[in-house]
């Protein structure tokens, strides 16, 4: 590095006051970004790393506080800046990219509104003028038709497009520093490599530096110069990214490194357990000519799934891919038969769903469980763990009580909980032991198949490699047939026997897995195969 960093921070420690007890949560951090540098910050949920960034925008919780340190940005030494100080810099001089669009725009204000705002406030535009900005600022950002996209709501944009939008709205007065936490976390493969690459050019052009903060080493190997990871709120290694990731000297960052599927090289990631010999028709699921059309409110039609047909063995697990929008979800609901299909059918070990009156057809789901995106969202907060797991036995009235408390205490065992998780709540509980409650009431009804829709994408890296580690124990011991839905086709690749990619509702390409990332044959699997982050570090 040469002459004087733009952002200085010196044995910074921040601590928070809950219910009158005062926790330390960063414990004396220091670290260095120099002007048009790209520095990233990772490490699991709770290591410290939002915190940081918190505190270096003025923005902590309001029980959280700076007890120790320094931070200097500009030469200013902005820990000391009270609220209106703070505002005068914020947007001006360092612009922030928050992690969520859908809480972070304002829903009853329109997009141009909003990206013209810190021009009236910083820039002292006029509102025709500013608005005028706001077109241009989003147009640079990569929205199509832009004026239009400005007289529009936040609703009525896609995750990624809403992304684009605090981009613009953090670049809007080109500030010397942007702060990036999670920015692309929410966003399939492709949508965030379009917003890292465009988060590029424009620091580029305006030699902005960038603080990334991430959970995601393979995200900070493609984008960083140096890499800083923390644990527990502190600094526990750092330094250039090629010699963070070629030769870790830490193990909680080697850790990090092993748990990443797009930066495991195919010789160490672990395999899903080997199918028996094809025999006669052993398929769980067969899906034929399957086409979903649903009618929009404004007229016309959209349709979701589009003449799909596949099929899974028993005890294989099938990868289904694709982005936002790509008809996954809609076919996986198809499948469990809680969405109707517009046409085909869907076979369950040869029984044809689109007969079955409400009895049997609940009679059979009961032979399929499903496991959703969010363990923070699916497990109902009032309810004990023991009740949570216990729900499907009572449903179907499995077993007296004594016996389904019995199959409860083997489920937590089954996933690797302490027995005493029963007797506590959802919200106690962290976000990987929350999936894992949600696998063992999956499991509670001994199913046949098990939906897997997006299970991992909102934990860490580490957490994710434990979910699908036990998925595939589970499958070795229990020989269950997973439909394993994502937008991570390193995470598939991972768990997968087979894949089957999608795209606007269209089978484009199913194979072994292996098959499909060593020669995949379609366009399609080739632009998400090369999306994938840290691919290049094993190139």
């Amino acid at each position: 590095m040469t002459g004087s960093p733009l952002l200085s921070v010196r044995d910074l420690r921040i601590s928070y006051t809950s219910r009158g007890i005062t926790r330390e949560a960063v414990h004396g951090v220091s670290l260095d970004i120099e002007p048009g540098e790209v520095v990233a910050i990772v490490g699991e949920s709770g290591s410290g790393k939002t915190t940081v960034a918190q505190s270096l925008i003025g923005m902590l919780a309001h029980n959280g506080a700076i007890t120790a340190g320094s931070i200097r940005f500009d030469d200013l030494d902005v820990a000391s800046f009270r609220d209106r100080a703070w505002r005068a810099l914020r947007g001006e001089a360092i612009g922030l990219v928050p992690q969520d669009p859908t809480v972070s725009l304002n829903p009853v204000m329109k997009i141009g509104r909003q990206v013209a705002e810190p021009l009236r406030i910083h820039r002292g535009l006029s509102a025709a003028d500013a608005a005028e900005a706001a077109v241009r600022i989003l147009e640079e950002a990569g929205l199509s038709d832009p004026a239009q996209r400005a007289e529009q709501y936040p609703h009525q944009l896609s995750g990624g497009m809403r992304q684009r939008v605090l981009i613009g709205m953090a670049l809007a007065c080109t500030p010397r520093l942007i702060i990036a936490d999670e920015p692309t976390s929410a966003l399939d493969v492709t949508v965030q490599r379009q917003i890292l690459d465009h988060i590029d050019t424009m620091i580029a052009v305006h030699h902005t530096a960038m603080l990334l903060i991430t959970h995601d080493l393979a995200v900070a190997a493609d984008r960083a110069q140096r890499i800083i990871v923390m644990c527990q709120g502190e600094i526990v290694e750092e330094g250039p990214s090629s010699e963070i990731l070629s030769a870790p000297q830490h193990p909680y960052t080697r850790k990090l490194l092993a748990a990443a599927p797009s930066l495991a090289t195919p010789s160490v990631r672990s395999a899903p357990p080997r199918l028996p010999e094809e025999g006669a028709d052993d398929r769980v699921v067969r899906v034929e000519h399957v086409t979903k059309v649903f009618a929009l409110p404004s007229g016309g039609s959209l349709t979701a799934v589009d003449d799909v047909s596949l099929s899974i063995r028993r005890g294989e697990t099938l990868g289904l891919v694709g982005e936002s929008g790509s008809g996954k979800s809609t076919l996986a609901r198809i499948v469990l038969q809680l969405e109707k299909q517009s046409a085909g059918d869907v076979f369950i070990d040869g029984v044809a769903m689109s007969g079955l009156r409400s009895g049997e057809l609940r009679s059979l789901r009961r032979r399929m469980q499903v496991v959703y995106q969010n363990p923070y969202a699916s497990l109902d907060p009032r309810y004990t763990v023991a009740s949570i797991i216990e729900e499907p036995l009572r449903a179907f009235r499995v077993g007296t009580k004594r016996q389904q408390r019995a199959r409860t205490l083997e489920l937590l065992d089954r996933v690797s909980l302490p027995a005493a998780t029963a007797g506590r709540r959802a919200e106690e509980l962290s976000g990987g032991m929350r999936q894992r409650v949600a696998i063992a009431r999956a499991l509670a009804l001994s199913p046949e198949l098990l939906v897997c829709d997006e299970p991992t994408s909102a934990l860490d890296v580490s957490v994710q490699a434990q979910v699908l580690e036990l998925l595939t124990e589970l499958q070795h011991d229990l020989g269950v047939t997973i439909l394993f839905i994502s937008h991570d086709l390193a995470v598939v690749r991972q768990l997968s026997h087979r894949v089957a990619v999608m795209q606007f509702g269209v089978l484009r390409e199913i194979g072994d897995v292996e098959q499909v990332f060593t020669a995949p044959s379609d366009p399609y699997t080739r632009q998400l195969l090369a999306a994938i982050p840290g691919r290049s570090v094993h190139a």
